[in-house]
């Protein structure tokens, strides 16, 4: 749809969609399956938000379908779905600012250019995200020289001596990928494990030396190359032990940062945007919210609670746009049969 106003034209589409993690990607589909012509912006220079930037060889367990898959192999088959209707990608692009207009269109100014639409979506998942650092001796003089924040390539870490700092999903996941591939894998955690209990007592049946709770690196030192060599760690009692290691990840989380969302009038809670869970609306009329980046009470962060989420704010973003509207379109192939029909 293009209108013109004081003489300059818009292109306005129906529904605008913050984000090309999993969540977005899914929004994407579901829109084209909703007939809605859709565009998609990212910061980053590819889609997949957190899955492709920092584990794309993660294993990934709870999607419906896939008993485990790579992240990188679940936002390729993602990637796919979304673009079947060729919704518009625009990636290495930010939106800067929100504004709704005096005739209720929302005008986004990016990093690149103003673009126009009728609705949005925020699949942002948590903003951009900074790991979380340890602070030890050594760290930051050896991040980079055996220390990791990202661990990207499963193949990195073969026949290598790893160590890994945290008790998440994503620490745990990593000690399960590696533990065939490496010479040795150790876990490191202050705490009791935060990651699901299946994994957790996988992970606990293994060959992974498992350090917790109570522990944490004190630190950590190089060999005569110049990389780690050692990680020296303090348990419950104050012991100090050294373990020989090649490799480092740390996995204790990131600190999220919504950006120049916070500045858009939202209700935030817990560094998420607060939303009706009938309607996944924000406090901006025709603005969704939908995966990690929106928050209601007793929410889930998963890709399948995304996944729903992003059902939920495209066919509310539908009526939004044309009031009137069916809400529920049906089963996919209801959908898919009347296209044909059509056609």
């Amino acid at each position: 749809m293009t209108t013109s106003t004081n003489g300059a034209e818009r292109d306005i589409y129906d529904i605008t969609i913050i984000g090309a993690g999993p969540t977005g990607l899914f929004a994407a589909f579901y829109a084209g399956m909703r007939k809605a012509r859709t565009q998609i912006i990212d910061s980053l220079e590819e889609p997949g938000g957190a899955l492709t930037a920092i584990y794309p060889e993660k294993y990934i367990y709870d999607v419906a379908g896939f008993p485990k898959i790579l992240a990188k192999d679940l936002v390729e088959q993602m990637y796919q779905q979304a673009m079947r209707d060729e919704p518009d990608l625009h990636l290495n692009e930010q939106v800067l600012k929100l504004e709704k207009l005096e005739d209720g269109i929302l005008e986004l100014t990016t990093s690149k250019t103003v673009r126009h639409s009728k609705s949005v979506i925020i699949c942002g998942g948590v903003g951009a995200f900074e790991p979380k650092r340890i602070d030890a001796p050594g760290v930051e003089e050896l991040t980079g020289k055996g220390i990791h924040y990202f661990a990207k390539h499963v193949e990195d870490f073969r026949d290598k001596k790893v160590v890994i700092v945290g008790g998440g999903d994503s620490a745990v996941d990593w000690a399960l990928t590696l533990e065939p591939i490496a010479t040795k894998v150790s876990v490191i955690h202050r705490s009791r494990f935060r990651a699901h209990e299946s994994t957790v007592q996988e992970l606990e049946a293994s060959s992974v030396d498992l350090h917790y709770p109570g522990c944490e690196v004190t630190e950590v030192r190089a060999g005569g190359d110049g990389r780690l060599a050692e990680v020296s760690f303090k348990n419950a009692d104050g012991e100090i032990s050294p373990i020989e290691a090649d490799e480092l990840i740390v996995s204790i989380g990131f600190l999220a940062d919504l950006g120049p969302l916070k500045s858009w009038g939202f209700e935030l809670q817990k560094n998420q945007i607060v939303v009706d869970i009938v309607s996944m609306q924000t406090a901006i009329p025709g603005v969704f919210a939908a995966g990690d980046v929106c928050w209601y009470p007793a929410k889930f962060r998963l890709i399948a609670t995304g996944a729903a989420e992003a059902v939920t704010a495209v066919n509310h973003a539908v009526v939004h746009n044309e009031p009137g509207t069916r809400l529920d379109p049906g089963h996919s192939t209801n959908i898919m049969a009347a296209r044909e029909t059509a056609s």
